[in-house]
């Protein structure tokens, strides 16, 4: 258990979460909503008790020891990535009382897989795009693609591998990512459907993922070609160009790995950093995540670079772009597979956006900042990627 120590005046704590619960309870909030209600200041002899205890508790080299506090929602970013900032934790990775059995692990996943699925025509008819299920290299996808393709993208084509804890959105409902791909980017992206426990855990899912590779190869030049992915998409995209190039198989143009779950080994320092401020995984001690990464890793080891592709051999990696934000509780795993791609001279660039959770950019599709960190990734695509 990791030091607590709530120093703040109840005055100020008080005070600071009644302005935090009425955005908290009210995730739904138009784009119109009034301004949120700031937090409010301690005094100086608060500051001046806190500072003293503070002092006291990190005197000596070791841990750091922090004071419980309260963190507003920031005021400075849009008001759709607000309302998503001030949401209440998810309840699909935050779950005390995660499902048991395989039976109800299956009834879980076609729960949240319908919630979403349910929210994808409008989307899609929103950014003028299509979706149509195909099979490639003998695994189910689907073909995501915006209703007119540029001339310059009409050659080209993005492989995406989705998240969900290598567990959750399976069939349509984990084209989300996909879709805000070939609307915002005006590409034409194959989904791959990839086999999840509890049913098939490692390495079927990247059994599929090396044969839609394969498949892709076939489609159109190598040169023409990017992976992406988001978290357990992030960590499949990492580990694919890692077997890919074990297995001499020439590898894609670029790839964008958004907030990978880099190791399922050891925890990263965001994990305790931004533990409790990110609302999406909310912790990495989670019985829900911490029962996933059980079901897909099925006894391996968790340092095996195919599943924490941190501990791989990066040289000769493709160019790569890489996005988090502030709060995300992967933030460090992302900034630690940029360094290591830097390190072994890949040109890898880092978005960071502000204050977004893990993978944000995916539950607030219509942001502004959405928009932009999937723009940045077709700027960089067009940049790689050959005609």
């Amino acid at each position: 258990m990791r030091p607590w120590i709530p120093l703040l005046s109840t005055l100020v704590l008080a005070a600071s979460a009644a302005a935090i619960a009425q955005i908290s309870t009210a995730p739904n909030l138009p784009a119109t909503s009034q301004p949120l209600p700031a937090a409010v200041a301690p005094s100086e002899a608060d500051v001046a008790q806190l500072g003293q205890s503070q002092s006291a508790a990190n005197s000596h080299a070791g841990p750091r020891t922090v004071p419980g506090r309260v963190i507003p929602v920031p005021t400075d970013v849009s008001p759709e990535l607000r309302a998503a900032i001030a949401a209440p934790f998810g309840t699909t990775f935050w779950n005390l009382n995660p499902p048991r059995t395989p039976a109800e692990w299956k009834e879980a996943v076609a729960k949240r897989a319908a919630v979403v699925a349910a929210t994808l025509p409008p989307l899609r008819g929103r950014l003028g795009v299509t979706s149509q299920e195909t099979t490639i290299g003998g695994v189910h996808a689907y073909i995501v693609q915006p209703k007119e393709i540029p001339p310059q993208n009409r050659n080209r084509l993005l492989l995406h591998f989705h998240g969900g804890g290598f567990v959750f959105a399976p069939g349509e409902s984990g084209t989300l990512e996909a879709v805000l791909m070939a609307g915002y980017g005006r590409f034409k992206v194959i989904s791959i459907d990839y086999r999840m426990p509890p049913d098939f855990p490692y390495p079927a899912a990247m059994d599929d993922a090396m044969a839609a590779w394969k498949a892709a190869l076939t489609m159109t030049k190598r040169t023409n070609i990017g992976v992406l992915g988001t978290s357990a998409g992030g960590e499949i995209t990492l580990a694919l160009v890692l077997r890919a190039k074990k297995e001499g198989l020439p590898l894609p143009a670029a790839i964008a790995p958004a907030t990978p779950g880099a190791d399922l080994a050891l925890p990263s320092d965001s994990h305790r950093t931004n533990e409790w401020l990110d609302n999406v995984i909310v912790s990495f001690d989670n019985p829900a995540l911490t029962r996933m990464i059980q079901l897909y890793a099925n006894g391996h080891d968790l340092k095996d670079p195919q599943l924490s592709p941190i501990y791989g051999d990066f040289h000769g990696f493709p160019p790569a772009i890489l996005t988090t934000g502030t709060r995300d509780l992967l933030l460090s795993d992302t900034v630690r597979i940029h360094r290591k791609l830097r390190e072994a001279g890949v040109d890898a660039e880092l978005q960071v956006f502000e204050v977004m959770s893990h993978a944000q950019y995916l539950y607030a599709p219509t942001a502004p900042e959405s928009k932009e960190a999937f723009e940045e990734i077709a700027r960089f695509f067009n940049k790689h990627l050959g005609k």
